[in-house]
């Protein structure tokens, strides 16, 4: 499922069309809509679907005090209603109300089981964040309670979305054009700016304390707990405890835009190996340095990740690459190359943005 047909299936009446941004039917009332984490990637979701969507934001969610408040008032200023939403510290009392439509989970990924359980079993449609746990059965358990409930759930792996990808896809892939695909490759080269495991700085004091506006006990819930200082100077993804370090984060996406582009079934076989290999200082504990291998029932996926050094092509730092015995295909969030062996023509194509269609877009802050 991609990003239009969850709003088409839990947004009543959604119709992209000529210059209009959507129209519903005259007795369709807005989805209500609440929002569980909406830091920076939270609002950036929850702003996409109000440019899309006839949605009324009534609640959001967070367990820091500061990022509730700028986001709802942020919140008031984009919607159309101009209101205010409810604000909650608690994701439990939010959906105890029982009066909302869709909720989207964009915390952190070992708080995505519970709130998403929770908002189905409260009749929202849900969109969570990827990946959709920290572990297989936090997943199972999310899954089952979707269909008990029989609520949509669409998980943010939106490489599915991406137009470029799907000329891609549709043009190179589906076409033939690459022959036979013998193996793929996907990766993830971030030493370059960082993502996932940094060199350790100076230390934070060891008595550090969380600031008043943050509740951290709530933060790291139902997660082993972990020094607030440890999170200064790393992300959480850096940490197994709440993330799932460059595999989860990176991985995932290249993963699932390759099996959505061949039509790959559930592999066989995993087989992985890595570690932490360079930088050994300081306490995050997710590896800086994997391989994984996915064998399906004819094809190889390999997946290699080093958030250090310099990526072999730097165009394709994060992206895909599928060998074909007549062409190669390289894929990423920011373009794509078909290259052919033998006298053919080469093609790129850049990512396209929608600026003109959203122009608010231009100017928008970071969030």
């Amino acid at each position: 499922m991609n990003r239009r047909q969850f709003l088409r299936s839990s947004v009543a009446g959604l119709a992209l069309a000529g210059g209009a941004r959507f129209s519903v039917f005259a007795d369709d009332k807005p989805k209500r809509v609440g929002v569980i984490g909406p830091g920076w990637y939270g609002k950036c979701d929850l702003f996409r679907l109000i440019q899309v969507a006839p949605v009324e934001v009534v609640s959001l969610c967070d367990v820091n005090r500061q990022t509730l408040d700028r986001a709802a008032d942020m919140v008031a200023e984009r919607q159309a209603s101009k209101k205010r939403p409810r604000i909650y510290g608690d994701y439990r009392e939010m959906l105890k109300e029982k009066d909302l439509d869709i909720v989207l989970v964009d915390t952190p990924d070992h708080w995505h089981a519970l709130p998403m359980i929770t908002a189905v079993q409260a009749g929202a449609d849900v969109w969570v964040q990827k990946p959709i746990s920290v572990d297989v059965i936090e997943g199972q358990a999310m899954l089952e309670a979707a269909r008990k409930h029989k609520r949509v759930v669409q998980v943010g792996t939106q490489r599915r979305s991406t137009p470029h990808l799907i000329e891609a896809r549709d043009d190179y892939i589906r076409a033939g054009k690459l022959g036979k695909i013998g193996m793929v490759e996907i990766y993830c080269y971030s030493g370059g700016w960082n993502r996932g495991r940094r060199p350790e700085p100076a230390p934070p004091p060891a008595d550090l304390k969380a600031p008043d506006h943050l509740d951290y006990e709530m933060w790291v819930g139902p997660a082993p707990m972990r020094p607030y200082r440890d999170l200064m100077n790393n992300q959480w993804r850096s940490y197994k405890e709440y993330g799932n370090g460059l595999v989860g984060d990176m991985g995932i996406h290249m993963l699932d835009m390759v099996r959505w582009m061949l039509g790959l079934g559930w592999p066989k076989r995993i087989s992985s190996t890595g570690g932490i290999v360079m930088r050994k200082s300081g306490p995050s504990n997710t590896s800086d340095t994997q391989l994984a291998t996915f064998e399906f029932d004819d094809l190889t996926v390999v997946w290699q990740h080093r958030a250090w050094g310099n990526a072999p092509d730097p165009k394709y730092w994060w992206g895909a690459t599928l060998h074909g015995e007549n062409a190669t295909l390289k894929a990423g969030v920011y373009g794509y190359d078909f290259i052919p062996l033998g006298e053919g023509q080469p093609v790129h194509r850049d990512v396209t943005y929608e600026l003109e269609q959203y122009p608010e877009d231009k100017t928008e802050p970071r969030l």
